[in-house]
């Protein structure tokens, strides 16, 4: 299969992509990506095993629970989908990757030829194995977990994608946000003010109409990571899923109202919000790594249909402290969108970007260039700041020379204790787009028009003193090289 630039794309070693999440741990299981894991409880042990894999190193493997302690046998939980460079590449068709800055530039490549493609109606698919209707809805039945020991209740919605459609313009909003198991036909919805599915809701308010829904829990991993995009409004997910995939996503439309659901899916439900039905919600521990919103009043679904493969497989995104079992990969996704957005706006020279997965993969964005002209690395440095993928609640946007690894966390420090001067080099912008998961904005705050600043810190030695700056400590990379090869022995017992 090509790109439209006529590159291959590979989904590590198959010429295919996937078709939906157990295909995908297939694959993964047969390269080595994938442990099993049994008797794990779905109160706390789920969260902790997350976070005992996550915080254990990044790249780690993913795990699929093929027993959960009190229910039936084939219900399974699967954590940690494209947490490794590896696992990304085979969810977006990329060549093997040797680290994640070859994802970020096989997906800033990506960017520059992708074209969205809208998915495919077809009449039936694993999904409708099973259908409850009405009175016989029971998402209890699944095992949903309690994540964290102050989380409000059981989480079912976490990597998932919730699916509406605009009433105004008809298009298919499919955007991540956190789906709270309150009953076995009521659910709670969670969505930061602003977003496209926040506002999509409101516009069905404001007719004085139910916002009908589809909440979709274990597909493809590429819905996941676009769902958690910063896609433009007007443009479905399903469509720029589908330009990466190559191919359109099989959908179904609903029972009740037409809502297009992945044909693949493990587990799906379909209802209304009603104009003023809420229930208390969370709390919820978040990406940040804290209770940074407490719990509130948060508009519920009711649930009328579910729809279900069988022995599901229900997929968890376990929010926690960075880092977490989805921020190695959001980190390469987050930069690459970055990269995409600054070079579009037509800035050169870039020559790597990387959103530092300590501070939750977002609020710490670094970006190497090659300097060509006075001003060049403050105008990278304000681009990357205020670009469409950083816009929503950053905090720090630094910009340092090329002989600096984005990635390096190290490396990144000593740039800015060496090259910036702290008086001229670093400026604020304020007042930009935050969120009520920001644990820096009161639990109080007087306004829903949530506001954060922003540190812009330019790293990058002064262009006027490119050549006669102090040369760096270190060896050349001829004498490394040389040095690596002669003692390699050696340097494999270090």
């Amino acid at each position: 299969m090509l790109d439209s630039s006529g590159t291959v794309r590979r989904w590590l070693g198959h010429a295919t992509p996937h078709v939906g999440l157990r295909d995908f741990i297939e694959r993964a299981e047969a390269v080595g990506e994938v442990v099993h894991a049994k008797g794990v409880h779905w109160d706390l042990e789920m969260g902790a095993l997350a976070e005992a894999f996550a915080h254990k190193r990044s790249d780690v493997r993913a795990f699929l629970v093929d027993e959960v302690l009190g229910y039936p046998k084939g219900f399974r939980v699967f954590c940690g989908a494209t947490n490794s460079a590896r696992r990304l590449a085979l969810t977006l068709g990329f060549p093997e990757p040797h680290s994640a800055m070859d994802v970020v530039r096989a997906y800033r490549d990506r960017m520059k030829e992708h074209r969205p493609i809208p998915p495919q109606v077809v009449r039936t698919g694993p999904v409708l194995e099973n259908v409850q209707r009405d009175d016989a809805v029971d998402l209890t039945k699944f095992p949903v977990p309690r994540l964290h020991e102050e989380d409000g209740g059981r989480y079912i919605g976490t990597d998932d994608i919730v699916v509406m459609r605009d009433p105004e313009q008809g298009w298919v909003n499919a955007s991540t946000y956190r789906v709270q198991l309150h009953s076995k036909n009521h659910t709670g919805l969670w969505m930061s003010p602003g977003k496209q599915g926040h506002q999509i809701m409101e516009k069905y308010f404001r007719m004085g109409k139910p916002c009908p829904v589809v909440v979709s829990c274990g597909h493809d991993p590429l819905l996941h990571i676009t769902g958690g995009q910063d896609v433009i409004s007007g443009l479905s997910e399903y469509d720029y899923a589908g330009g990466h995939r190559g191919a359109p996503i099989d959908v179904i439309l609903s029972e009740l109202h037409g809502l297009p659901m992945p044909a693949h899916a493990e587990i799906v439900f379909e209802g209304e919000i009603h104009p003023g039905d809420k229930q208390a919600e969370g709390p919820f521990g978040e990406f940040t790594g804290y209770y940074a919103s407490p719990q509130s009043e948060q508009p519920v679904i009711r649930v009328k249909r579910v729809y279900h493969r069988n022995d599901p497989i229900l997929s968890i995104a376990s929010p926690m402290r960075p880092p977490s079992d989805y921020s190695y990969s959001r980190a390469i996704i987050k930069a690459g969108t970055i990269w995409d957005d600054i070079e579009r706006a037509g800035l050169a020279g870039v020559k790597g970007v990387w959103a530092h997965e300590a501070a939750a993969s977002r609020l710490f964005n670094v970006i190497s260039i090659r300097q060509a002209y006075a001003g060049h690395s403050k105008q990278a440095a304000m681009l990357a700041a205020t670009c469409k993928s950083s816009t929503y609640y950053g905090r720090f946007t630094v910009v340092v020379d090329d002989d600096v690894d984005p990635t390096d966390i190290n490396d990144v420090i000593w740039a800015m204790s060496t090259r910036c001067d702290p008086v001229k080099d670093i400026d604020v912008i304020r007042d930009m787009w935050s969120s009520p998961l920001d644990p820096m904005i009161p639990h109080d705050y007087p306004s829903k028009a949530y506001l954060a600043n922003r540190a812009v810190i330019d790293a990058c030695r002064p262009y006027e003193r490119l050549k006669t700056y102090p040369p760096v400590a270190r060896a050349s990379a001829e004498v490394l090289d040389k040095v690596k090869t002669k003692f390699a022995d050696l340097l494999d017992q270090a």
